[in-house]
């Protein structure tokens, strides 16, 4: 590990200045899970300094008004997967949250680190994208907010200038006629990277009808988005097992015309295809499921 300038930053606004300071030769720890890593494997292209945001308060936690809910970076997963606000709003960011890693992961990780890592294989990018998330940016030149799928444009790279950090992310609450899902694949059980996931929203209309559908898989593209043509194929139509078969294979299908064939291919295109379908599936079934308590 190469020698590096350790800085504490004591607010936002004192650890957007010390970035700016540093320009490019500056990283930023939060929960270190991933940064501790790549300084470890150093190929000496290691940051010049380290500036340690961990200690600002202000910004973790969660909270929910106006219809929307809006997280602080600094929230470990941990605590995602326990809210109770995120089980009752976004149940499928709960879920991925408590997919992550260990428990001794989840409690150091944060989400913020998670996003601006930009690793394909992200748990919790796919539902918050699912999710409608947008993301606000900090630097000593203001803020600035966006959608989050476009604060990607590649595996580990993002819009992100140097002197930036992520101040907060927030969605919008799913309604009450709304189901959701997320179905992760990896190589294990347990402290597994995701090989495919896949994250779903459907939401109902008064006759069981399909009114709305949000797919994002991860890990099958170079960065996340929604897949459209699958979502449209769903739009208006009654829930079915057929419905959702071709529904996998039209994003399966998306990922191949957006990737090419490569030597995975053979094994994703119909894994792909079966977690859309069982993601949706699952969707289906909470309904069901909720209207008989009803």
């Amino acid at each position: 590990m190469n020698a590096f300038e350790y800085i504490r930053a004591e607010s936002k606004t004192h650890a957007c200045e010390m970035l700016a300071r540093w320009s490019t030769g500056a990283s930023v720890l939060a929960g270190g899970t991933d940064l501790l890593l790549t300084l470890r494997r150093s190929n000496g292209s290691s940051p010049k300094a380290i500036v340690d945001i961990s200690e600002i308060r202000e910004m973790e936690g969660i909270s929910a008004r106006d219809g929307s809910v809006t997280i602080g970076p600094l929230t470990v997963h941990a605590t995602i997967e326990r809210s109770e606000c995120i089980r009752s709003c976004a149940p499928l960011l709960s879920i991925a949250a408590s997919m992550i890693g260990s428990p001794q992961i989840r409690n150091r990780g944060t989400i913020g680190g998670n996003i601006m890592n930009a690793a394909t294989c992200a748990d919790t990018i796919p539902p918050l994208i699912a999710l409608g998330a947008t993301v606000t940016l900090k630097s000593v030149r203001g803020s600035r907010r966006m959608p989050l799928e476009q604060l990607f444009t590649g595996p580990y790279v993002t819009v992100s200038e140097p002197d930036e950090i992520l101040e907060e992310i927030s969605f919008p609450k799913l309604s009450a006629n709304s189901t959701s899902a997320f179905i992760k694949l990896g190589r294990r059980n347990a402290l597994s990277i995701a090989r495919l996931s896949v994250a779903s929203i459907l939401v109902f209309d008064g006759k069981g009808r399909i009114r709305e559908a949000r797919i994002v898989p991860g890990a099958a593209f170079p960065t996340w988005h929604r897949i459209s043509d699958a979502e449209q194929l769903l739009r208006g139509e009654v829930p079915s097992v057929k419905l959702f078969e071709a529904a996998g294979r039209t994003v399966a299908g998306a990922m191949i015309a957006e990737t090419g064939r490569r030597w995975s291919t053979a094994y994703k295109e119909p894994v792909l295809a079966v977690l859309v379908a069982r993601a949706l599936q699952q969707c289906n079934d909470l309904r069901k499921k909720e209207r008989k308590v009803r």
